[in-house]
């Protein structure tokens, strides 16, 4: 797994909400490899990694979320981390805890605008 592996899970709010946040972590990860569906799904999904990187400013213009999203973003503990600045920077962040593992880290956090 590279540094930049990341598997971003979302719940609440709408499709618009989920390319949202995934719009706040393109800056810092580039385009995901996949992308949460426009179906009426209650969880989405996103991946980053692979070769793929940002800008490295971080920086990205996002619209506010309809109403509270939950997040789970789970990879290298450097990815968590860059992903967690990240959104705590596009979003008000709640941070919901985190677990590790050997060469994994999850954590999830609530966003809101």
């Amino acid at each position: 797994m590279s540094d930049t592996q990341l598997t971003v899970t979302l719940s609440g709010g709408d499709v618009d909400d989920a390319r949202a946040v995934v719009g706040a972590l393109e800056g810092t990860f580039g385009p995901p490899q996949e992308r949460p569906s426009d179906t009426d799904a209650t969880v989405r999904i996103a991946t980053f990694g692979g070769e793929g990187e940002g800008t490295g400013d971080g920086q990205a213009d996002v619209r506010p979320l309809s109403e509270p999203v939950t997040v789970t973003v789970q990879g290298t503990p450097e990815a968590v981390r860059r992903a967690s600045d990240a959104l705590s920077r596009a979003f008000t962040a709640r941070d919901e805890g985190a677990a590790a593992g050997d060469q994994e880290q999850e954590r999830q956090l609530v966003l809101e605008s």
